[in-house]
């Protein structure tokens, strides 16, 4: 079975490492809050002004004064630090995250991403996109490999308006991982249940397949 939501975020957990700091754009990516591994200490930072952010609430724990840049509510950890806009894009700007993770509308097998905007339909904006696509080495992005018509979301070239310009280094999706190298999805991990010939035939990019295939471990 090809993952859901929440095993994108799970998996893309793994890719934490002790002392990160990390952001979380809109959607899939904050709920890898949910899954930090055992052992190591993550900080989570939100463009709009919070370091140290925790895995969602419980409905007891809600508090409507605390949320995330994309305005859902959040915990915050022992330590937790609360700014402007001003110092947490001076963060960002800065090189001070040391990953990314963000979802997207479209990625192309060069890097590009498109997030944003669909033409003709309404925006709240870039938001802080566009200074973490220009700023982090280190961008994930967590989305579905095709739209809801079935349409792959991998693509040679993107349809949409760019966020960023060859700067995603890795994709998750609900049927595989993959690193872009080279002009090219690399085929990384498969999810559980998921052929190569699933992966395939939703890929419209240059999908390149190196040896023996592993099966994510979630």
């Amino acid at each position: 079975m090809p993952l859901d939501k929440n095993g994108i975020a799970q998996r893309i957990a793994k890719e934490l490492e002790d002392g990160y700091y990390v952001n979380l754009g809109i959607g899939i990516p904050t709920l890898v809050a949910n899954y930090i591994p055992e052992g190591i200490s993550v900080e989570f930072q939100s463009e709009n002004g919070i370091l140290g952010m925790g895995p969602f609430p419980t409905e007891a724990e809600v508090d409507a004064d605390l949320i995330n840049a994309g305005k859902q509510t959040i915990t915050s950890l022992p330590g937790a630090a609360f700014f402007d806009s001003a110092n947490s894009f001076a963060m960002i700007r800065g090189q001070h995250v040391d990953m990314t993770v963000l979802g997207a509308m479209e990625v192309s097998e060069q890097g590009d991403i498109a997030n944003w905007k669909i033409p003709g339909k309404m925006v709240k904006g870039m938001g802080g996109a566009m200074d973490l696509v220009a700023s982090a080495d280190n961008i994930i992005v967590a989305m579905m490999h095709t739209n809801r018509e079935g349409e792959s979301k991998l693509l040679k070239k993107c349809t949409l308006p760019l966020t960023g310009v060859r700067c995603v280094k890795k994709v998750v999706t609900n049927l595989a991982v993959m690193d872009i190298r080279d002009g090219a999805f690399v085929l990384r991990e498969l999810a559980p249940g998921v052929s190569i010939e699933d992966v395939q035939q939703a890929t419209e990019g240059t999908l390149v397949i190196e040896g023996d295939v592993p099966v994510m471990d979630l």
